[in-house]
């Protein structure tokens, strides 16, 4: 089934202490967010992206566009203050799109399955997320760091992107977001406060977001036996 896509690229990512937009770091001479939108380029399935950025960035996104060949990239609009505005922008200009992804350019490793897998799901249940799940014993702790108890994990995931919806439920759940003033943490929690269901795809633990430098060595790892199936 088609899809369309809206990748995200404005923030700054200051964890990353690259001195510039951690999305034009360079992974084997190819910058993060080009290797995330090949992904896309080269899906059969996807019919358009809608690439979120920083407005002052426009001229560096557009020659990388142009250097790479990068065809689908449909709408180029520009981020909000925070992410949850960003995508709003993104979503708003989709045209002619049942079903739309949600995806942080940081991460370059998404892999085709998971996208069908996703789509298949938001297709059926109207909101769909990939996750894995949790590996790490988890505490919850006060704020002087005192634990207050240990977390049962079996019910745990750790949530990735993409996340896929049908596009009129995700415009629903931002109306009435901004209505409401309310910030969540990702696209999903706004669906869910409309008392829907939101579906787990099982994810991949090589789909990690570039966030600290430490990443750049994962990210480094990953390429050495990377395939996108």
């Amino acid at each position: 089934m088609k899809y369309q896509v809206v990748v995200l690229a404005a923030g700054q990512g200051k964890r990353m202490q690259a001195g510039k937009n951690k999305q034009f770091i360079e992974l084997e001479d190819i910058p993060v967010i080009i290797r995330t939108l090949m992904v896309f380029e080269h899906d059969e399935f996807c019919a358009g992206i809608t690439l979120v950025i920083n407005q002052k960035e426009l001229a560096i996104v557009e020659q990388l566009l142009f250097k790479y060949a990068i065809k689908k990239v449909t709408s180029i609009v520009f981020g909000g203050q925070e992410r949850q505005q960003s995508v709003y922008n993104g979503i708003q200009v989709l045209k002619d799109a049942e079903i739309v992804l949600v995806h942080d350019g940081a991460r370059p490793f998404v892999k085709n399955k998971l996208i069908k897998n996703l789509v298949a799901a938001a297709s059926k249940s109207g909101a769909a997320i990939a996750a894995v799940p949790v590996k790490d014993t988890i505490k919850k702790a006060t704020s002087s760091l005192t634990v207050v108890e240990t977390v049962e994990r079996s019910s745990l995931w750790s949530v990735q992107t993409p996340q896929a919806f049908r596009v009129s439920l995700l415009l629903k759940a931002h109306d009435k977001a901004i209505v409401e003033n309310y910030l969540g943490t990702d696209d999903a929690s706004l669906v869910e406060r409309l008392g829907l269901c939101v579906v787990i795809v099982e994810g991949d633990y090589q789909n990690i977001k570039l966030t600290t430098p430490e990443d750049l060595l994962f990210a480094q790892a990953i390429l050495k036996s990377w395939t996108n199936y």
